[in-house]
């Protein structure tokens, strides 16, 4: 199997792995949870989840970790804006990712660290970058030291000039960077804002050092895919390579950067920032787990996709047509259907960069023939098993459409905003009343400090 390297802008063979035990380590960067997770993130999700489902299919032995930077600017932020603790607000939005992860049916993890769990860690990698003379204390803070890693190495993943780069740079009056280029492995701590102890004062890791932390901790010195979104690039990625080869001494850090294209919406990038977003639960309440599975697929994962009502409509339309295919009823008589064929065209798709679009095209070939089979009074059922095989490499449930509960909105709205109004009276009864009788018919009220959302059951 060959993957597209960011830093080498080459195909690059996936086996063997970098390991002895013959275990293929994959770092993905995982969310940051200060708020719901909406569909770009869905697509990173699903993009990693087909290259683990389908190594796992081909009997290679993977180990997935995706983190979660529960350490972050924003968190506490908007954790000290709702009046609760930043861990609260961590908590509460990684349980409800890991929920959509498994509506989606994304497998998880093998492990998920947590910035939080792996402090000590983190504070023993900066030490040891300071005794190697690549990082140094100031003020509370500590700075890595850029051009001790080496300009030409730095700029390779960005593909970007160090110069240009020090051009660009603004320096905080706050900071005592001895480089503009220079950035934070430790921030010193600020009034009303987290910290932990450490041997530079109390304070909290910096972004990138949390990922070069936790890779290690997990896979080892040395992975063989680190994935994210492009976006991720420049500064994280080309900081966590400096970061990390810096420390251990070992390169590449990474064989294979992997990196997806990212999610817009209208002519800019699906972005929380930005606040042009859809939430993977309301994709999903939309949709449906084999729609949204779909539309990622239907694009090779380093095409920039655009979200948009035709799109899903159109993935939602050929998830059915392959569901409709995987159980139509034949007869008898072989149907003369080269099932192992379309077998072979898939792994060689998939094999090649991982090119969903063209395994797909291989499955809606066999899905035409079965159904031209089954018409003709046919027996498909093997064809059959392996539509479904393939379909389940993809992820793809195939599952029967759920019942929608269409024009029955505004009612359920009305519903939830008189249950909220009669829990703001503490009339504590009626309001439970209001939501078990919802329940009873399949509508499922989830509370948050943000206000009450619901879903179909």
């Amino acid at each position: 199997m060959q993957i597209t390297d960011t830093l080498t802008a080459s195909r690059r063979e996936l086996l063997p792995p970098v390991g002895e035990d013959g275990v293929v380590r994959m770092y993905v960067c995982g969310i940051t949870p200060y708020s719901e997770a909406h569909v770009g993130h869905a697509l990173h999700a699903i993009v990693f989840d087909v290259l683990r489902r389908y190594l796992d299919w081909r009997g290679i032995p993977v180990k997935h970790v995706q983190n979660f930077t529960d350490i972050d600017d924003k968190l506490i932020e908007r954790s000290q804006r709702l009046g609760i603790s930043m861990a609260e607000l961590a908590d509460r939005n990684i349980a409800e990712y890991l929920d959509q992860l498994r509506a989606m049916n994304v497998l998880p993890a093998h492990a998920y660290p947590r910035v939080t769990e792996t402090l000590p860690q983190i504070i023993r990698f900066i030490a040891g970058l300071i005794e190697k003379g690549y990082a140094y204390a100031a003020g509370g803070d500590v700075y890595y030291r850029v051009r001790a890693f080496g300009a030409e190495r730095y700029g390779a993943l960005s593909k970007r000039n160090i110069d240009d780069l020090r051009a660009g740079a603004r320096v905080d009056p706050t900071e005592h960077k001895e480089d503009p280029l220079d950035f934070a492995l430790w921030k010193g701590a600020k009034p009303g804002e987290p910290s932990w102890e450490s041997p530079w004062g109390p304070g909290r890791p910096g972004w990138h050092i949390e990922c070069s932390a936790m890779a290690l901790d997990t896979l080892g010195e040395q992975i063989d895919i680190h994935g994210g979104g492009m976006d991720l690039i420049f500064p994280h990625h080309t900081n966590e390579i400096a970061q990390t080869e810096a420390y251990t001494g070992k390169a590449p850090f990474a064989r294979i950067w992997m990196h997806n294209a990212l999610l817009q919406l209208g002519s800019e990038k699906m972005s929380k920032s930005i606040g042009n977003l859809v939430s993977i639960r309301e994709a999903l309440e939309q949709y449906g787990a084999d729609a949204l599975r779909m539309f990622v697929i239907t694009s090779h994962y380093r095409s920039p996709v655009t979200y948009s009502e035709e799109a899903l409509e159109a993935a939602r339309a050929g998830a059915e047509r392959l569901r409709t295919a995987a159980f139509a009823k034949g007869g008898e008589g072989d149907a003369g259907i080269d099932a192992e064929g379309v077998r072979a065209r898939f792994i060689e798709a998939m094999d090649d960069d991982l090119n969903t679009p063209r395994a797909l095209a291989a499955l809606f070939e066999l899905a035409r023939e079965i159904n031209r089979a089954a018409a003709a009074g046919k027996s498909v059922e093997a064809a059959q098993a392996v539509l479904r095989e393939l379909c389940g490499v993809l992820g793809l449930t195939l599952a029967a459409p759920a019942k929608r509960v269409r024009g029955a909105e505004p009612f359920i709205d009305l519903l939830v905003e008189v249950r909220s109004e009669l829990r703001a009276a503490k009339q504590w009864a009626l309001a439970d009343r209001v939501r078990d009788r919802l329940l009873e018919l399949g509508i499922e009220l989830k509370d948050s400090p943000d206000g009450t959302s619901w879903s179909e059951k």
